[in-house]
């Protein structure tokens, strides 16, 4: 139980989750300077009115002595910041409302890219669409509603649709993607959200979705793989490079036949494991050199300054092709 809670709320909010709504509150009638209190000592984080994480979820910070907490400034991932505020502001809603958009993809454990994480995208009964203190309502007649750890949701495939129109094509890419390579759903399921939509002359939900490749793993080959079609390479993702019938390596991308572009990421080579991945990395490249590929490794900076990375990509283009010229 956490210290300064009574039991029952503390029961209630571990069985949601630990975040607290108002009318989880009132079912326990709980006296709002109780609240109050909890929020000044640190255990609970008020994200907006009537809506409560339990600050522990939200990592180790230290209290300001006016007792005000920043939900953004933890530990944990944004997106998982994020996913707990969403949760805990659909409790503190009318019980019709269904996180929907980017909250709504967020909420299924899909990754995120290219989203505003201080607004929370609700369906709701509204005539049109209205921002308000983070919150921003839309009229949620015909949107597919369903269920999910006890909240509602509009249904994954019409929150991709909506996340990429709202979004746009990047950041909607990015989660279908993520959510069609784990199988959560499928790209006819999202086609057919579409076509569900109002028809719009230019849909970048239509245009990211043409541009789902299933083989992607993670958010950041998702985005070098834009970033190389854009800059008009010719770029085969996850290639498997094969020599005397056997799988050597399978690399991100595979440039014009001739570079490897690998995505790092954020890989940390710290500790035994860590020392020991770098040396295998190490050894899986050489190997790549020695049967003539170049290797270009990106970070997500560079992705941001696309003009560097094709002058990397085309210097190590023109290495392997005077290799190629040398050795033939």
């Amino acid at each position: 139980m956490l210290c300064g809670m009574d039991q029952r709320l503390s029961a209630v909010a571990a069985g949601l989750g630990l975040v607290l709504g108002s009318r989880d509150i009132a079912d326990l009638e709980i006296a709002p300077s109780t609240i109050a209190r909890l929020v000044r000592q640190g255990e609970l984080t008020r994200v907006r009115r009537g809506a409560f994480v339990v600050s522990s979820a939200l990592g180790p910070v230290d209290v300001p002595a006016d007792g005000e907490r920043a939900a953004y400034t933890r530990s944990r991932r944004p997106e998982e910041v994020y996913q707990l505020r969403t949760r805990a502001i659909l409790r503190s809603r009318p019980e019709l409302d269904a996180a929907c958009h980017h909250a709504s993809v967020a909420l299924h454990g899909v990754d995120l890219y290219g989203c505003d994480l201080s607004v929370i995208d609700l369906a709701s009964a509204v005539r049109r669409v209205g921002l308000e203190r983070g919150v921003r309502l839309h009229p949620g007649d015909g949107l597919p509603i369903g269920g999910l750890h006890g909240l509602r949701v509009v249904k994954l495939p019409m929150a991709l649709a909506l996340l990429a129109r709202s979004s746009g094509v990047v950041a909607g890419v990015c989660s279908m993607d993520d959510a069609v390579h784990d199988k959560r759903c499928t790209v006819a399921q999202i086609e057919a959200a579409i076509d569900a939509l109002p028809a719009r002359r230019h849909d970048p939900a239509r245009v990211a979705l043409a541009l789902v490749d299933t083989l992607t793993e993670s958010v950041g080959e998702s985005r070098t793989r834009l970033v190389l079609r854009d800059l008009g390479f010719s770029a085969v993702a996850q290639h498997r490079i094969v020599v005397d019938r056997s799988v050597i390596a399978r690399v991100d991308f595979l440039v014009e036949g001739l570079v490897v572009v690998e995505f790092d990421g954020l890989v940390k080579y710290e500790g035994v494991q860590g020392r020991a991945a770098l040396a295998a990395e190490k050894a899986r490249e050489s190997k790549l050199v020695d049967l003539g590929y170049e290797v270009v490794r990106v970070v997500w900076s560079e992705l941001d300054d696309p003009a560097a990375l094709a002058r990397r990509i085309r210097a190590a283009l023109r290495r392997a092709r005077q290799r190629a010229a040398s050795a033939a």
